[in-house]
């Protein structure tokens, strides 16, 4: 059985739509936890015919679990009843092939501990069609091998495109601290450990675009969401140390996230907690406190070659 992990806020505008999607799909051996973090709408009112399906069961969340999606979240790992455990918003859509394809290719191997998949953005109604067709393609993931993918972005875990096994979260929960990148930190602590997946190359889940998004909030440089991806970093450099795993790579690509949220205070974490050579370190000093000169050269070169001058 999945467990589907909901947590939600004051989204009675949207939730309805998101459960019927779940409801629609073709994998039927689900439970589906909606964890209400204190909606001050008419959510549990949107929410009471769907309470009939057996399935479906909305919890409040209670005060052993601080306010925000990870305290939610943790709270449904905690009470989830299933091996498996995907995480979904409340104002998205869920491909009816979600469940199927992605328990399947989690079956295909028994090393295999998660499912990636893709996800698109849309704003507005939703019109998209979805692919039905069982073609895919796929490639594996090795977790110590490919854990700095995660962290740099390069390859993306959405917090909503991953089917785990439970046993990935036995001893790992969401950072209840984090109001920003939470996914990001607990991820990257599952990877850290050793688990292996499978990604497939196939749109599985719609996310909703709208203004009051937390990623919408961080691009446009809110505070709370800027400190909180601050201090999730700071929280995935300590995992790297702890498990021996910082490289020269990452160091640099910290100290860069340093300069472009003009953190000074994550910069100087990343040194004093960090074991790196001499070389690496004093060269990415040197570049970190002559990025002030880097960016408005690079301002300056962006504008011409706009104008077409270079």
């Amino acid at each position: 059985m999945v467990s589907i992990i909901m947590a939600t806020y004051n989204r009675a505008h949207f939730i309805e739509e998101t459960i019927q999607s779940i409801l629609n799909q073709v994998y039927k051996s689900w439970e589906l936890l909606i964890v209400d973090d204190g909606s001050e709408d008419n959510t549990l009112q949107i929410l009471i015919p769907y309470l009939q399906d057996p399935r479906i069961r909305y919890i409040q969340r209670d005060d052993n679990y601080k306010k925000g999606l990870p305290g939610c979240r943790n709270m449904g790992i905690d009470l989830s009843k299933g091996e498996f455990i995907i995480f979904f918003d409340d104002d998205d859509i869920v491909h009816p092939l979600n469940l199927q394809i992605a328990i399947d290719q989690i079956h295909s191997r028994p090393d295999l501990m998660f499912c990636r998949y893709r996800r698109e953005v849309f704003e507005g109604k939703f019109d998209k069609v979805f692919d039905t067709s069982q073609k895919l393609e796929s490639f594996s993931i090795q977790g110590l091998k490919d854990y700095s993918k995660l962290i740099t972005q390069e390859l993306p875990f959405n917090s909503c495109s991953v089917l785990w096994r439970k046993e990935c979260f036995k001893d790992i929960r969401f950072n209840e601290e984090l109001l920003y990148a939470e996914e990001w930190e607990c991820y990257t602590n599952i990877l850290t450990e050793g688990n292996n997946g499978i990604s497939i190359d196939k749109t599985l889940y719609y996310g909703r675009k709208h203004a009051q998004s937390n990623t919408g909030e961080f691009y446009r440089g809110k505070p709370l969401r800027v400190q909180s991806h601050i201090k999730a970093a700071k929280s995935i450099i300590d995992i790297l140390n702890k498990k021996k795993l910082m490289t020269s790579r990452l160091f640099k690509y910290f100290a860069w996230m340093a300069v472009l949220l003009e953190s000074k205070s994550l910069y100087k974490y990343l040194d004093k907690h960090s074991s790196i050579d001499y070389y690496t370190t004093s060269k990415t000093a040197l570049v970190y406190y002559l990025s002030p000169v880097v960016l408005i050269l690079m301002r300056f070169k962006k504008r011409l070659v706009v104008k077409n001058i270079i």
